[in-house]
Order: structure tokens, then C-alpha cells, then sequence
């Protein structure tokens, strides 16, 4: 059965969005599923790129420009019908580039099967002018899977789906609960000392991401309490941020990381995971710091409360004020026996529920309920006569 998976990029710093498909592509069953991807922009050597290369699998990188970029049609239907798809699985805004594909497949002699990733919830997807295509995709016959239940109650929300498929975003849990660089070795190296209070958000620098409540609720924690140091990883442009740390006072206490290859080495250096978005759907981050064994504190909205349980993993904060914020890290900063009675539940729950098997077999139950009976499957690619 061979599967094709087709997203925006695989660039350095990618988001959670791209890490996920790499982690379902990496570790679907090879034995049932050949898999393959097309990715809309041109090769950059990101990390997400050489994952792919290291467990062989192929992608087509289609050079596309930054913005619209009309030569995505021709593009995108000659890479489709190179891979020759028994699942066409797409993710995040590609549906605007395959949409004419999805309109003429209906006259192919094999129609793939078609499913979209929804991975934040259904109002932020795409900008509202765009979400006609996703409606007429939905309507004919492309297969919407939610990341968590609130982005499901969103597609019924705005596109009056009833009861979507649900495949929560998952990871491989072991690879954040032991890490390459031991936790004081790391602390050395970037400059802090082991008594120091790290609290850790990895985030790129988006408006969504709301890292200047973020920034605020750091400035007001209590004064007894500011040795504490806030670590920014993730790529985005820094310079009104570093300005707002600056003019709070905290210029010397707030760390900009950049995009990072070393995520687990960092959270592992940890000592609280922060999270202030405005909006989610089921963000990797957390996930990634729970395996990790950190407390959360996070805004409540989205899925993070599928994710963290209130006053257990950590502590979730309703409203965005950010004195409501700094009263939930002030809560961290204080007290050594909450942090790590929260973090020992945090690694306990992603070992549960967190772990890549399940969402791989949630998608490998898909697919093969979607598709058609075997002997109708095309035969794999490298059988075929070219």
C-alpha cells in the first residue's frame, strides 16, 4: 500500500505540524506501507530532512517560491502521479495546491483515497478567504482527521462535519527520557548554574505563540523569586522581543535559544515547561516536555487540556493575564516538591499516552479502512513498468 504524504516545507525550526508527519512517516508499518512525500518547497537540510534520509525515505521537493505560486499546479500533479498514491495523505495548507487534483481524479482509472491532517483547530488553519477550498475538499471526499477533540468540535463548528476522525499527535516518548547531554553538563556549557530555576518554552517566535504575555508574566513574579532564567527556543524574528524584555527589566534573565536541534538535551536541563498561546490544537511542544518529565504551564485553550490535567502535570491558566501567569510560575519557582511530584506525573502520563504506536496505529487503522479490498491496491511502486 503506498502511502504519500504532502505538506509546505521540512525547514529548520519546522513546527510541530512537520515533526508529526515525520514521525508517522518514519514509523508506519514497512512491511504493509511504502511511504513516500512531496514537499511544496525546496530541500534546506533541516534535521526533519535528514530523519527522513536516514530511514530511506524518498520526498520530492518541488522549489516552491515564498507566497502564491501558480507552478505549483503542474508541479504537484506530475509529483502525484510519479508516486502513483493508494493514500494521498496531506497537512496543513497544501489543499489549496491539490484542489484541481481532487477535482479531476474523480475521472482517473484509480482514484486514491484522500486525507487531511488537520493539525490546529479548524478556525486558524487557513487565513478565512482560503477556507471555501478546504469546504469543497471535505465535500468531495477528502477524509478530515482532527489531532485532538477540540479541533474536532472546531470542523463541526465551521464546516459542519459530525464527528471527524480522531488521531491525537503522539511521539517517540523514549527519546525525550533519555538524553544525549546529562542535564549539570549541559547547564555548564550554555552558562547557567545547577541551582538555577529554568523555565523552558519551545515556540517559534509567532503572534499566536504570544510570547510577550509570556515576557510580562515573567517580570511579575515575586521579587524573593527572580533567579529564575525564561529560555526561548524556536526560529521567528527576536528584536521587539528582546526590546520588551529589555524595557521590563528581565533583559538579563530571558534567554533567546533560536531554532534548536538539541530539544530533549534542553528540556531535560529544565526545570518547568511555559506555553502562553493564545490559540492550539495539539501542540508537540508539551507533549514533548511531559516525556521529558517537566511540569506544564500552559494557557487553557485548544487541546493543552487533553494534555495536561489542572494541579496534576501542571498548572493551567484560564485567562491571559499575564498576573495570572506569573502566579502560576511563582507556584513553580517556590516550591522544589511540586515541581517534581507535577513532572514525575507529566512523564508517567506521555509514557501512557503520549507514545508514537499509538498514533501510528490510529493512521494505519485509517488507511486500511478507507481503502478498497488488496487485490484492487496498485502494486508498489518499484514493480511498476515506467
Amino acid at each position: 500500500m503506498r502511502v504519500v504524504h504532502i505538506f509546505p516545507h521540512l525547514k529548520p525550526g519546522g513546527g510541530g505540524a512537520e515533526r508529526v508527519l515525520v514521525h508517522i512517516m518514519t514509523h508506519l508499518d514497512p512491511s504493509r506501507f511504502e511511504v513516500s512525500g512531496i514537499c511544496l518547497s525546496r530541500r534546506t537540510g533541516s534535521d526533519l530532512e535528514q530523519m527522513l534520509d536516514q530511514a530511506g525515505i524518498p520526498v520530492q521537493f518541488l522549489g516552491k517560491k515564498t507566497g502564491f505560486d501558480a507552478r505549483m499546479y503542474a508541479a504537484v500533479h506530475c509529483a502525484i502521479r510519479k508516486a502513483a498514491p493508494d493514500i494521498l495523505h496531506s497537512h496543513v495548507h497544501v489543499l489549496r495546491y491539490i484542489l484541481p487534483y481532487i477535482g479531476y481524479s474523480h475521472f482517473l482509472h484509480k482514484r486514491p483515497v484522500m486525507v487531511h491532517t488537520v493539525h490546529s483547530l479548524a478556525e486558524f488553519e487557513v487565513e478565512p478567504r482560503a477556507r471555501w477550498i478546504q469546504r469543497l475538499a471535505f465535500r468531495d471526499g477528502v477524509v478530515p482527521v482532527a489531532v485532538a477533540r477540540e479541533v474536532s468540535r472546531s470542523l463541526a463548528r465551521l464546516y459542519g462535519i459530525c464527528e471527524p476522525a480522531v488521531v491525537p499527535n503522539c511521539l517517540p516518548v523514549q527519546h525525550y527520557r533519555h538524553p544525549k547531554v546529562p542535564r549539570d553538563e549541559w547547564r555548564a556549557r550554555e552558562g547557567f548554574a545547577p541551582e538555577s530555576v529554568l523555565l523552558t518554552c519551545v515556540a517559534g517566535l509567532r503572534p499566536e505563540k504570544n510570547h510577550g504575555l509570556l515576557l510580562e508574566a515573567f517580570a511579575g513574579i515575586s521579587a524573593h523569586r527572580r533567579s529564575g532564567h525564561l529560555l526561548l527556543a524556536g526560529n521567528g524574528d527576536q528584536t521587539k522581543f528582546r526590546k520588551l524584555a529589555d524595557d521590563l527589566g528581565i533583559g538579563d534573565r530571558v534567554h533567546f535559544l533560536g531554532s534548536r536541534n538539541d530539544i530533549p538535551d534542553l528540556l531535560a536541563a529544565s526545570d518547568v515547561f511555559v506555553l502562553a498561546s493564545q490559540y492550539e490544537g495539539n501542540p508537540l511542544c508539551i507533549m514533548e516536555a511531559m516525556a521529558a518529565g517537566l511540569p506544564v504551564v500552559a494557557s487553557r485553550v485548544g487541546g493543552i487540556p487533553e494534555l495536561v490535567t489542572d494541579g496534576i502535570e501542571g498548572i493551567l491558566v484560564a485567562t491571559p493575564e499575564p498576573s495570572d501567569f506569573a502566579k502560576a510560575m511563582d507556584i513553580l519557582l517556590a516550591d522544589e516538591a511540586i515541581r517534581s511530584n507535577m513532572g514525575a506525573a507529566s512523564a508517567e502520563r506521555a509514557l501512557k499516552n503520549f507514545d508514537v504506536t499509538h498514533m501510528v496505529a490510529g493512521y494505519e487503522s485509517l488507511y486500511t479502512a478507507a481503502l478498497p479490498p488488496p487485490s484492487m491496491c496498485s502494486p508498489r511502486a518499484s514493480e511498476q513498468i515506467l
